[in-house]
């Protein structure tokens, strides 16, 4: 057998030896980066509405902490949870169109390592979610995200997680130095107001030594802080303007129409007494020929911005629902010393309206609008529009007591921007709270070899490739060649 027929074995042996120095060859582990871009997704089942929110972080940490850049949002067609009381099975439906919508935001590799939390946000007047979170649970669990439950929030806790977003967004708890690092914003923390329709809540850190039973303790980018809601009662909206109409009414005893300083000239209403006069928020009576119940009161504006500070101060002088509000700077929870961001409709409609660097300057303008002027300057019904110089009032009133408020249209310009339209403030703090337990990604490992052994093992089978082909090609040769000389034989011989 000549050494050509032996060529193939050869090469073969040769193929075999080498992938046998393959599997011996010292290996080592290379890293391979995990996502450099994380999901959450947040579910908001307030009683009115029910919102989704994608956020999105990179996986750097900030002392074990999140730093959440994005967020987009799918608001659920229909009614909050609350309204599903004959159907609760409804409501796990009405998810479908936007957890359909999140696959298709969030990158189909990444679903499985997606976070899914429900919240539930309700009050003590609202009936049991218990049938209606279940629903929700189950179309939940039926999506490719990683559902890690529901909760009911209570209201300290949401006033809590509102607050850890305000300061988030206004870079309270870190800032971006000049090389794009994380470092600690040296600033202290805002405090939150927020007005709500029949009380308003105040929300600040206290000190560790301060701290009530009934706050929140929150660890933060490496910080514990002692979070801390005040309720008061018989402040919010509607009830401002329901003791308001009360305290006039009864000034005013001996006519029919009233006039009202906080309303614009020529607005009236048709008031019932029992409509303003009701419930554990009532003045109380201090004259013996108050009105009947059924007695109808036309209410008319008059547009005196002084009078009607006046008359917000006279209210809330003889109210005691609300003891803090009298704190002095010797108090033990300083509410005095932190400046507050005022979140209410009536004050983000007064910083568009008549932006001006001093509030008292600020609430005279809005209490001295027209309906023409208000109308003109917002979407809102005309009803909703007179309450906000009696809000505005009232916030001028506790900055007249020592209340310092960020009214600054720049910085809340770009605390809506950050926030966004239809943000749920509680959903960016209770997820950023939760990004301590989210473990942070390990790299995975592939085995690799050393960059030279690499060469010279391409370089050996590149030559067997090599040789291989024309060992090919050289037989082919030889077979041509005996073909032709085969036929040059027939063709001598003939």
């Amino acid at each position: 057998m000549s050494w050509r027929e032996l060529l193939p074995p050869w090469l073969v042996i040769i193929a075999g030896l080498t992938g046998i120095v393959l599997l011996c060859v010292s290996t080592k582990d290379v890293p391979v980066t995990p996502f450099r871009t994380k999901y959450g997704i947040v579910v908001d089942a307030g009683p009115s509405r029910t919102i989704l929110f994608i956020y999105q972080w990179t996986t750097t940490k900030a002392n074990k902490t999140g730093v959440i850049r994005e967020c987009s949002s799918c608001p659920v067609q229909g009614p909050g949870v609350s309204n599903y009381s004959d159907s609760p099975q409804t409501v796990g439906k009405s998810l479908e169109p936007c957890l359909n919508w999140a696959q298709k935001e969030i990158p189909a590799e990444q679903h499985s390592q997606t976070p899914l939390y429900l919240g539930a946000t309700t009050s003590k007047r609202q009936m049991n979610l218990t049938h209606h979170l279940a629903a929700l649970t189950v179309a939940l669990k039926s999506s490719p995200f990683d559902f890690q439950g529901a909760k009911i929030l209570s209201s300290p806790d949401k006033e809590a997680f509102d607050w850890v977003a305000v300061n988030y967004v206004l870079e309270n708890f870190f800032k971006y130095d000049w090389r794009g690092q994380l470092v600690p914003s040296g600033k202290g923390m805002a405090g939150v107001l927020s007005v709500g329709g029949t009380s308003i809540q105040l929300t600040s850190k206290v000190e560790e030594n301060q701290a009530p039973e009934e706050g929140v303790r929150l660890q933060l980018y490496g910080q514990m802080h002692n979070v801390y809601t005040r309720h008061c009662p018989c402040h919010g909206t509607d009830q401002l303007r329901s003791r308001l109409l009360s305290m006039l009414i009864q000034d005013q005893r001996s006519a029919k129409t009233v006039s009202n300083p906080c309303w614009p000239l020529t607005y009236s209403r048709e008031v019932q007494w029992q409509s303003v006069h009701t419930g554990p928020c009532a003045l109380s009576d201090d004259a013996l020929d108050i009105p009947g119940a059924e007695e109808v009161f036309n209410i008319t504006g008059s547009s005196n911005p002084t009078a009607c500070i006046r008359l917000v101060q006279s209210l809330l002088n003889s109210s005691s629902s609300c003891s803090f509000f009298k704190h002095s700077l010797s108090s033990v929870f300083k509410p005095l010393r932190t400046r507050f961001l005022v979140i209410s409709e009536a004050m983000d409609f007064m910083r568009e309206t008549v932006p001006s660097p001093d509030l008292g300057q600020a609430v005279n303008r809005l209490c001295g609008m027209s309906i023409k002027e208000l109308v003109k300057e917002s979407q809102k019904s005309l009803d909703t529009l007179v309450d906000y110089c009696i809000v505005s009032a009232f916030i001028f009133h506790l900055s007249t007591k020592g209340y310092t408020f960020d009214f600054d249209g720049s910085i809340w310009t770009a605390f809506q921007k950050k926030m966004g339209d239809t943000s749920s403030g509680w959903t960016l703090g209770y997820l950023l709270s939760l990004t301590n337990t989210i473990p942070q990604d390990s790299p995975s490992f592939l085995k690799g070899i050393e960059p030279g052994v690499w060469s010279l093992l391409l370089i050996v089978f590149v030559m067997l490739l090599t040789g291989s082909f024309m060992r090919i090609s050289y037989r082919v040769m030889v077979k041509e060649n005996s073909f032709n000389n085969r036929n040059s034989s027939v063709f001598d011989d003939n």
